[in-house]
């Protein structure tokens, strides 16, 4: 990989020497930490917009009522991030000489692992032994947590083989007697069917994604195709007949489903921004600026971007508000049910982003340019199939949803990816930790952090002085806090959980 020649200008920004997808890492820490922050707020008690749209407060009972939250985006965003991820991990084992056969079988593997993990982590979670989770139930889930490092860690190459496999069958093992003898509270043992829904869909999305990308690694339009037929039976599969029947239909119904794989929806336009990632990773261009072709920029900074090699300070800051403003005014919108203003200011603002992301000078400003094209590209497109449906939900998943928070999640790329690879700011450095392993930052809450402090009684003194909803906010924000702070203790001492 080539260096880059930077001008030492302080209005130019300066292109990242080693390029590395940390915006798709800050992205997936981003969702897997909200993720667990919606799921320790106060409950009940918080405004409709702190909770999943279609079970709003107080009872959190299911009403198909159509809208979303910023709850509502934490899962779609972990989707894509996992869509935009397969093609850098297997083009990677691709080019170390894998066939495709031996890529097909790693993509099974990590399939076996994920399912694991969404059977094992379950099993162990404390308010699955117990609703009134004791001390025993509490060293119970850390134990379980232990394990899991036994059978997911990737151990570094130093390590002797004859220790990781010593290792991995004393994980195995050891969790094979914890299911023999734990009984949960409705007396029943261990069961395929006790497991993460949210891991489940993870992992029938990470298989069949993985297989479209490989056979449409080198056509975009081919994988777009795939889009279409999977669009056609999932419009079908409503309707009595051999479509519904193929769609219900499950070989294996405790972990693979057809109507799971609609989360292809959102993997896919994530392997199409892979690709695009992968390409900028792999071939940047080098930027050679001499002092003489770069005008400096007076004092107003109104120098004409023809004139320039990179854009001024300015434009990438206003690049970065645009995309986070464009997410909180398309939530807000249509949760208050405003489509056609929502949809006209939408519009608008995508007219502005093209206005600011015109005229690209180098790999990294094309790179930009061109995710936000597909990324106005998908959300226009869930704008339109917004009113089918009966307006965008969650739950259940509509072809809105789908299309609309594919398009949010590139703009969240955009902005994270300003702030890592152009300012090369720290800021969002937690994220991304927490992003590279996602798998402990999982089940990390549930069963070290949250047990722990009961054991040593911090929970009940932090309860005690956080009794009101909003102060409740502020304690759920500390445990996640807590929690991010370990999974980045794990991950820069190179510690990760594989899948």
């Amino acid at each position: 990989m080539t260096n880059e020649t930077f001008v030492d200008s302080p209005k130019l920004i300066k292109p990242l020497q080693q390029r590395r997808a940390g915006a798709l890492d800050a992205l997936r820490g981003f969702a897997i930490l909200t993720m667990i922050l919606s799921g320790v707020i106060p409950f009940g008690v918080l405004p409709f917009w702190m909770y999943h749209a279609q079970v709003p407060p107080p009872d959190h009972k299911f009403i198909p009522i159509p809208g979303i939250t910023w709850v509502d985006l934490v899962f779609p965003f972990f989707l894509f991030a996992m869509g935009a991820a397969i093609p850098l991990a297997l083009t990677r084992r691709i080019e170390k000489g894998a066939s495709k056969l031996q890529v097909i079988g790693y993509i099974i593997k990590r399939g076996f692992i994920l399912a694991a993990f969404a059977i094992l982590s379950e099993h162990i979670r404390p308010w699955m032994m117990s609703s009134d989770p004791t001390s025993k139930i509490n060293l119970l889930a850390i134990l379980g947590f232990v394990l899991l490092f036994g059978i997911l860690m990737r151990f570094p190459k130093s390590f002797n083989p004859y220790l990781c496999w010593s290792i991995r069958i004393a994980g195995w093992l050891g969790f094979i007697i914890f299911m023999a003898l734990i009984r949960y509270p409705d007396g029943s043992g261990f069961s395929l069917y006790r497991s993460d829904i949210i891991i489940v869909l993870l992992t029938n999305s990470a298989i069949f994604g993985s297989l479209i990308w490989l056979i449409t690694q080198k056509s975009i339009l081919l994988r777009l195709s795939s889009l279409g037929i999977l669009m056609a039976f999932r419009l079908s599969s409503p309707i009595a007949g051999w479509i519904h029947s193929v769609w219900e239909y499950s070989p294996l119904p405790w972990i693979l489903r057809w109507g799971y794989i609609q989360y292809l929806f959102i993997i896919i336009p994530g392997s199409i921004v892979g690709d695009m990632l992968l390409n900028w990773i792999k071939n940047p261009e080098s930027i050679k600026i001499r002092d003489s072709n770069v005008a400096i920029a007076p004092c107003n900074g109104t120098l004409q971007d023809k004139e320039r090699n990179c854009w001024l300070s300015l434009r990438y800051v206003s690049i970065v508000i645009l995309m986070i403003a464009i997410n909180v005014v398309l939530v807000v919108g249509l949760k208050a049910r405003w489509i056609l203003e929502t949809s006209l200011i939408s519009f608008a603002m995508c007219g502005v982003g093209f206005w600011l992301l015109s005229n690209p000078r180098n790999d990294t400003e094309k790179l930009f340019c061109k995710l936000f094209q597909w990324g106005v590209y998908w959300l226009i497109l869930g704008l339109i199939f917004e009113p089918y449906e009966d307006g965008i939900k969650k739950d259940p998943p509509t072809m809105s949803y789908y299309f609309i928070t594919s398009g949010l999640a590139i703009f969240l790329i955009i902005a994270f990816s300003i702030i890592i690879d152009v300012f090369k700011k720290r800021w969002l450095q937690l994220l991304i930790d927490n992003g590279q392993n996602p798998m402990i930052a999982y089940v990390g809450n549930s069963n070290v952090i949250l047990p722990i402090l009961a054991l040593i009684g911090l929970d009940r003194i932090i309860e005690s002085i956080t009794p009101i909803p909003w102060l409740g906010v502020l304690r759920g924000s500390f445990y996640t806090f807590l929690l991010a702070l370990m999974v980045s203790f794990f991950t820069r001492r190179k510690i990760f959980w594989r899948s």
